[in-house]
């Protein structure tokens, strides 16, 4: 029984001798001997006889392909112009060293400039009541008010 299933699932490959010699064989002789897997390698015969009598595809038609592909081309240059090149359209690699030079520069500037207050000037903190139990309003300032920051904690939407 165990040799029945171990030679029934090599038929097909055999029947279309994708087995190897020894496997070939072995199959070979199996089914000559064991009249149940001689019945399935007949089912098998009888499939692939009818597969091929039924189907066969029809040959491609060519004619219509040259045609179709000129005159998809001949459309591609009608419908799109050629763009232009100007001065004002540089590689846009241009573009983003001008906007990291730029992002550089600020940086430098607003890191190197004379800071109007010290370390140790005092910074006012407000809360203020939102009305809702979760959430919280801080506002942090200088006393001067050139620098006011606000903090919205715990409100959605």
């Amino acid at each position: 029984m165990l040799s029945c299933y171990l030679h029934r699932r090599r038929i097909s490959a055999w029947l279309d001798g994708a087995l190897d010699d020894q496997l070939r064989r072995s199959t070979a002789a199996h089914v000559d001997r064991c009249s149940r897997c001689a019945g399935e390698a007949e089912s098998f015969r009888r499939l692939k006889s009818l597969f091929t009598a039924v189907a066969q595809p029809a040959p491609p038609d060519w004619t219509g392909f040259w045609p179709g592909v000129v005159r998809g081309i001949q459309d591609a240059r009608e419908t799109r112009p050629v763009p232009r090149r100007s001065m004002w359209r540089a590689p846009r690699w241009a573009y983003g060293g001008a906007l990291a030079a730029a992002l550089l520069l600020s940086v430098g500037v607003w890191q190197f400039a004379p800071s109007t207050l010290s370390p140790d000037a005092p910074v006012i903190v407000r809360s203020a009541d939102t009305g809702d139990p979760q959430a919280t309003v801080m506002v942090y300032s200088t006393v001067d008010r050139d620098l006011t920051v606000v903090w919205v904690v715990g409100l959605e939407d």
